[in-house]
């Protein structure tokens, strides 16, 4: 036995859980497992089976659910919870409490209603992979999940071409090829990026290379287990906005909206798409061939 009952003061209490390996949860996690008056977790059945791996007694306390679907009850119930006095602990199904997860909500509701928080961190599948990843890590920008639809996603990758820092991102297996293809079209094929798979577990793997590289290696094949994906920072020169009007400008007196992106585009070294959008927002001259 591991963990010590402690006495806690009324608050609430995140505590960070292993994202794989079981032994990587803190003995401060525990204790306060083993104390807390009240148990919320975003996977009740995760949460219990990791409190029975540890010798946890759950006792007469039940866990309480909340994830995306809960709705604001459980959320007022727990802030409740800690107005009458009590100790509230809540875990992630895996990882950091709030990081991507429903768990921010009541991080919000809790600061709204003023109440005492605290955090017993552990293990961050973010932070483990820049760990492991070999980019980077004076600087990076966590971009958790992009969208499921291949324009939204393309966009949201272009808006973060030019943060100087390594990207993150969370990413389901089943649309890793597609994510790494659109990051490879968004941000530069020759980027360099690391795939980190199953971190912490038996089958951890980390594999680098090109966006282009690790897309055409996850084209026809989805891994199996939780993926992060890191990005290297672009290191292309500043490209002043200026000139990019001025050659759209010029280019827009003889040729079509798309043509003339492409050429400027192909100058620049930049997406097609950013460039377009540019051409459409400066307007259509009127000796400009039609587009059609």
């Amino acid at each position: 036995m591991n963990y010590q009952k402690v006495p806690l003061t009324a608050g609430l209490y995140f505590v960070g859980v292993p994202i794989g390996t079981a032994r990587d949860i803190t003995l401060r996690a525990l204790d306060v497992l083993a104390s807390a008056d009240v148990l919320a977790a975003e996977d009740t059945r995760s949460l219990r089976k990791l409190m029975d791996i540890h010798g946890v007694p759950l006792g007469d306390r039940r866990i309480l659910a909340l994830h995306d679907h809960s709705g604001t009850g459980v959320q007022t119930r727990l802030v409740e919870a800690v107005r009458e006095g009590k100790s509230v602990a809540y875990a992630s199904e895996a990882g950091m409490p709030l990081i991507a997860d429903p768990g921010f909500e009541l991080a919000r509701a809790g600061a709204e209603g003023g109440i005492t928080m605290t955090c017993a961190p552990g293990p961050s599948a973010v932070l483990t992979a820049l760990a492991l990843g070999g980019l980077p890590t004076d600087a990076f920008f966590f971009a958790g999940f992009l969208p499921n639809s291949k324009a939204a996603r393309l966009t949201a990758l272009e808006k973060l071409r030019d943060i100087p820092g390594t990207l993150a991102f969370y990413e389901s297996p089943k649309r890793l090829g597609a994510m790494l293809r659109d990051a490879a079209t968004a941000l530069g094929a020759d980027r360099k990026a690391a795939v980190c798979r199953e971190l912490t577990k038996k089958f951890e793997e980390i594999r680098r290379g090109t966006l282009a590289d690790l897309a055409q290696g996850y084209a026809t094949a989805a891994p199996k287990g939780e993926v992060v994906v890191l990005v290297d920072r672009g290191h292309s020169e500043t490209v002043n906005q200026t000139d990019i009007e001025s050659d759209l400008r010029r280019a827009l007196t003889g040729m079509s909206v798309r043509d003339a992106a492409d050429m400027v585009a192909q100058a620049h070294g930049l997406p097609r798409r950013q460039i377009y959008q540019a051409a459409l927002a400066l307007g259509k001259p009127d000796n400009e061939p039609d587009d059609t």
